[in-house]
């Protein structure tokens, strides 16, 4: 019996012992390999993640419409320091998840990276094969990634996020998704030495954007490009009043929720990264100068002879017609080219400059998007020859962005006081600064009036409409000059002009088409009624 008894006190000693060593192991010795692993399950469980933000748009009822959320797909991980043999398992996931072996080979012998994602959002399929693996240290969880619902609609703008070799959390990019990353992106939690310190959820940002009206100025667009152009091309709709933006369209564009399958070129926003010359429609601003300067009125009269000889160089009407006597109301009513620079040389440079710079050509508008670049008159310096100033007149070797134009442009809608452009709902209209007086933006407007009245396109009925196209050359990308035969297209219009509440930017790249009253002004038309019957605006001309 002693015996006995001895032998099961022994017996209960050593597992006593065991028990010590293991829990010895566990808490000293294996302490950060499993405060690693906690770090990545509560990751993957999103008990550390922070919720992101969504995004939404807002139709003209108030209603909310989700473009950002986030949505539960699978997610494959790994944990390095809970894989046993890197190489193996390295060679059974590369085919299945079309990586590269050695890539993951090293990325698994990694034994210092607490967490390594292998795919993002993958699907049944390839969840069903990685299980069927079992290996050691790869985890498949639900977890909430970004989620674009209406797909390619308003990408540029929207942007995406993605994760990177140092992130564990998705982060905005491009686009209201990188602007807004800080609010959006909240405050993951923290493990650290077993304390937890809990996560900040991201905030919604909600969007000017009317998804109607996006929708509208996507299709229409989408149809102008297929008819008339394979570059693509923008639209911009705002409130001339407060600057705020209701839609804002590129074409071509992508699908956020698919980004890797599109060309890294695409991910640009030109509306506000990108410069061009922007042809006749500049004329608009000339004669908004001289107006408000002084130096013309509506009814100052020219004698167009077809052409104008400055700086030893020759300008050219478009349509190589020589107008006789005409005012400057009919400068604009015919786009006359050599009216705009006898309008410039009436200003003088310095002046005209200074104009170009209060209209806000030289700067930022403000808009809240990332990568915003400002135009570039570099071409009118106080050295630069006469031609140069007289080719600005009528949008030709100066350039600007689209979101610059339709601000400067809504300007003049806007009684002379430019307003900073904007997208988060809960900003305020801004005034940037007054470029003209009343007077002469109600004059200037009233030219609009008369060019898009004559030329009959852009016409609607019962609403009085203001507007003005652009046909300018392409420069050469290759070498001095310009392209033969080859167009950007713009159109800027707004109204009703009783009261302005929506002015409309259609821009097409690098067309054949001569001329723009073809392409985008029946675009503009089309765009306009949709705005006015979605608004029930009443009429203004009876």
């Amino acid at each position: 019996m002693g015996f006995r008894f001895k032998l099961v006190i022994i017996i209960f000693c050593l597992i006593y012992v065991a028990l010590l060593f293991n829990l010895f192991q566990i808490q000293v010795l294996r302490n950060k390999d499993f405060s690693a692993k906690a770090e990545s399950q509560y990751f993957s469980s999103n008990y550390l993640k922070a919720d992101r933000g969504s995004i939404f748009f807002t139709d003209k009822f108030g209603n909310f419409i989700p473009a950002a959320l986030n949505k539960d797909f699978p997610k494959i991980y790994a944990v390095p320091k809970e894989i046993e043999d890197s190489k193996e398992a390295a060679n059974f996931l590369a085919p299945i998840l079309n990586l590269s072996a050695d890539d993951l080979e090293k990325k698994f012998s990694d034994k210092k990276n607490q967490y390594n994602l292998l795919e993002q959002k993958s699907t049944e399929e390839i969840v069903k094969k990685v299980q069927s693996l079992k290996l050691k240290g790869i985890y498949i969880n639900p977890e909430p990634s970004r989620f674009y619902p209406l797909n390619s609609v308003a990408s540029q703008l929207l942007g995406f996020v993605a994760e990177d070799s140092k992130d564990i959390v998705e982060s905005g990019r491009y686009g209201i998704e990188k602007f807004y990353n800080p609010i959006l992106s909240g405050k993951s939690g923290i493990n650290e030495n077993g304390k937890i310190t809990p996560r900040e959820d991201g905030s919604d940002i909600k969007l000017t954007i009317d998804p109607n009206i996006q929708n509208q100025a996507e299709e229409i667009l989408k149809g102008l490009i297929g008819e008339f152009s394979n570059k693509g091309g923008s639209v911009i709709v705002a409130e001339p009043k407060t600057g705020k933006i209701l839609a804002l369209a590129n074409y071509p564009n992508f699908d956020p929720n698919n980004y890797g399958e599109f060309n890294l070129g695409t991910f640009i926003n030109p509306t506000v990264q990108a410069i061009y010359e922007p042809g006749s429609v500049f004329k608009v601003i000339t004669m908004a100068a001289g107006l408000d300067a002084g130096k013309i009125t509506p009814d100052t009269t020219f004698v167009d002879t077809g052409v104008l000889k400055v700086s030893g160089k020759k300008i050219q009407n478009w349509d190589h017609l020589a107008h006789g006597k005409i005012t400057m109301t009919q400068v604009i009513e015919k786009s006359v080219n050599t009216g705009a620079a006898f309008a410039e040389s009436k200003i003088g440079r310095s002046l005209f400059t200074s104009y170009l710079n209060k209209f806000g050509f030289n700067e930022k508008t403000e808009i809240d998007l990332p990568g915003e670049i400002s135009g570039n008159l570099r071409a009118l310096s106080p050295k630069a020859s006469d031609i140069n100033y007289a080719a600005a007149s009528f949008g030709q070797g100066v350039a600007i962005t689209p979101i610059e134009l339709i601000s400067a442009i809504g300007a003049i809608a806007n009684g002379g006081h430019l307003m900073r452009p904007y997208l988060n709902s809960t900003l305020t209209p801004k005034e940037i600064r007054t470029v003209i007086s009343q007077k002469a933006a109600a004059q200037t407007t009233q030219m609009m009036i008369s060019a898009l009245e004559k030329a009959d396109v852009g016409k609607i009925a019962s609403y009085q409409l203001a507007g003005k196209t652009g046909t300018a050359q392409v420069a050469n990308p290759k070498g001095g000059g310009y392209l033969a035969d080859i167009f950007n297209h713009t159109y800027v219009g707004f109204g009703p002009t009783s009261d302005p509440r929506f002015i409309i930017l259609i821009k097409l790249n690098e067309t054949n088409v001569s001329l723009a009253g073809g392409t985008v002004v029946p675009a503009f038309r089309e765009l306009a009624q949709f705005i006015l019957n979605y608004y029930n605006i009443p009429p203004d001309k009876i």
